[in-house]
């Protein structure tokens, strides 16, 4: 099994070294896809990005049929010519496409949640995803799509199915339709609440004819890297969804 969602100290928000995820992964007997941070445009200048060029340097040495590495793309529309040039300019394994900020506003702050209503921020959240997947059509996987569950203002912070059915069905006809995977993200699995909730939408995903899930952790530090892959595993057996991990670009199978 991969964890396909690791980030180290080329993300701005880990200072974990590419040592740390061998010898974690090792000792898990899982592989690992390293997936640094690539918020082109993010308001913050020179957070969220880094330097591809380096990035390869020093890691392709490392890279075997275990360790694989990938970029996770910031899908904002004033950074598609950027990342589509770096995803047809460098020999990334896997390409995650993620939705951080909405009209430029980090979901993170505050900013983004005034005066609005849980329905209104969430409706638009979604709108950008969905707008996102077809201009990012170079992506190979959505990845969290429960992100804005993080770190939203509201006292219930889920996304349920049932509130969203209309532009949720959407967005998972439209990754189907252009089959694209969809991550199981275990970073709120410690919430059965979380889970439960999820295995709606990736069960709604099968029955709009998605195929592909891919697991990841989402780890900034050591000791979370293959957090809760097995349940992630056992979710997507329960939705009929094959995982998979990406090489070249390209879903492997496990066997």
């Amino acid at each position: 099994m991969f964890d396909c969602h690791i980030h180290t100290k080329y993300s701005t928000d880990s200072k974990l070294e590419i040592e740390d995820v061998i010898r974690r992964t090792q000792n898990m007997c899982i592989g690992a896809t390293i997936t640094e941070h690539m918020d082109i445009n993010f308001p913050k200048p020179n957070e969220y990005i880094f330097n591809v060029e380096d990035y390869f340097k020093e890691y392709e040495k490392f890279r075997n049929s275990k360790l694989l590495l990938g970029i996770e793309m910031g899908m904002m529309p004033s950074a598609l010519a950027k990342c589509k040039s770096l995803s047809e300019n460098y020999p990334f394994d896997y390409i995650i496409g993620s939705v951080h900020l909405v009209e430029g506003v980090d979901l993170f702050e505050s900013e983004f949640y005034r005066n609005k209503t849980k329905k209104e921020v969430y409706s638009q959240y979604l709108n950008s995803i969905l707008h996102s997947i077809k201009e990012y059509d170079f992506i190979d996987c959505l990845a969290h799509i429960d992100y804005i569950s993080r770190y939203s203002q509201f006292s219930d912070k889920e996304l349920y199915y049932e509130d969203y059915k209309e532009k949720l069905d959407v967005i998972l006809k439209e990754l189907a339709y252009r089959e694209k995977a969809l991550e199981i993200n275990t970073k709120r699995f410690h919430e059965k609440s979380a889970v439960d909730n999820m295995k709606t939408i990736y069960k709604r995903f099968y029955e709009l004819g998605g195929k592909l899930v891919v697991l990841g952790s989402d780890a900034h530090m050591e000791e979370a890297i293959g957090n809760n892959l097995n349940l992630a595993k056992e979710l997507a057996d329960s939705c009929k969804l094959n995982v998979v991990y990406f090489k070249n670009r390209s879903p492997q199978y496990y066997k």
